[in-house]
Order: C-alpha cells, then structure tokens, then sequence
C-alpha cells in the first residue's frame, strides 16, 4: 500500500502565504507525476498544479506566478510554495500521486491524499 500525508493548511490573510508538504510512504518502488489538487464548497475538484518525476512542472492559470510547485525525490516529498493569497484559493488542498508499487509483481498506484484546509480571509 502507498500512502500520502498532507500537511502545512491553515488560516492566512490576503497577500499571505502558506507552504503544503505531502510525503509518501508505504510500498513505493516508484513516484511519477504528482500534483495538488483543489475542492471548495460546491465546486468540482481542480488541479492546481503538476510536477513530473523529472521536475517538469505546469499549474492553472489562477495561480501561475504565485504557487510553486517542487518534489524531493530522495524524500518522496512534494511541495506546493503559495505566495500572494487570495480569498479564491480558499479549498481543500489533496495531493496526489502515481507510480509503481512493490510486491510479488509491480502494481500500479493512483493515490490521493486525506486534504489539509487552506482559509483565506480577506
């Protein structure tokens, strides 16, 4: 089994910032892409950002210049850096990853994370 572990949500003003980790554990022989996701009440699910094994990265428009998404590999940690807050990035922030996990064969994983909340007041 692979699992994943959000951290770093929290309550910020505008024009702050908040810094989300998500680590890796379990069955892991490989981590691929990996990216953040974002919920908010009523909405569907987004993607906010991505990150290949290779560190190729791409993010939406709404928060291209100020999120910044990275990975340690040698951690199996991602990160997501958000910068200049804004009241419409409040959201369930999940990440999520895929790869290969170890076992009698190699299986292949889509895990999600349990989301941490981020709070912008305004």
């Amino acid at each position: 089994q692979v699992q994943l572990v959000e951290s770093g949500g929290g309550l910020v003003q505008a024009g702050g910032s908040l810094r989300l980790s998500c680590v890796a554990s379990g069955s892991i022989f490989s981590i691929n892409d990996m990216g953040w996701y974002r919920q908010a009440p009523g909405k569907v699910r987004e993607l906010v950002a991505s990150i290949t094994e290779n560190g190729a990265t791409d993010y939406a428009d709404s928060v291209r210049g100020r999120f910044t998404i990275s990975r340690d590999n040698a951690k199996n940690t991602m990160y997501l850096q958000m910068n200049s807050l804004k009241p419409e990035d409040t959201a369930v922030y999940y990440c999520n990853a895929e790869g290969w996990a170890t076992g009698s064969l190699l299986r292949r994983y889509n895990k999600w994370g349990q989301g941490t909340q981020v709070t912008v007041s305004s």
